[in-house]
């Protein structure tokens, strides 16, 4: 499942893998609008399941970062306000969901974008994360 989620650079929110064109995907937006377009090769793109978190040890796979988020608010939208919230607010909080994160290699961005996009998955109803884990051919030394 998480394969067909993607972001994109530069364009806000998370989109669904529609369909493959020769040159492009058609993705849609994961939102309300439920707006579809071409994102060409151009596009820096990449699907939800080739990130991974930094920690002291490893990198953790985004649906083991989403669950751990998903237990924590007990199923519902994230309880801080990510867009306000200072650095040290944003760590402590993260702490909580991953506490072996590497302090130095995850940035505040990084913890403000995984909180949008955990909103929006919650949002739009796709909240079984245990599906979007990685499977046994997975390598996640690829995920970034």
């Amino acid at each position: 499942m998480l394969e067909t989620i993607l972001a994109i650079a530069g364009k806000p929110g998370l989109y669904k893998l529609v369909s493959r064109g020769n040159r492009n995907l058609i993705v849609e937006s994961i939102d309300d609008k439920h707006q579809r377009f071409p994102a060409f090769t151009t596009d820096r793109v990449i699907s939800l399941a080739d990130i991974a978190m930094y920690t002291d040890e490893e990198e953790i796979p985004l649906a083991d970062v989403l669950t751990n988020l998903k237990t924590k608010e007990k199923g519902a939208v994230c309880s801080l306000d990510y867009k306000k919230a200072s650095k040290d607010q944003l760590f402590d909080y993260f702490a909580d969901v991953l506490p072996s994160f590497d302090r130095d290699r995850v940035h505040p961005s990084d913890i403000k974008k995984l909180l949008q996009w955990y909103n929006i998955l919650i949002a739009a109803g796709l909240d079984d994360f245990s599906k979007m884990a990685p499977t046994e051919g997975d390598n996640i030394d690829d995920r970034k």
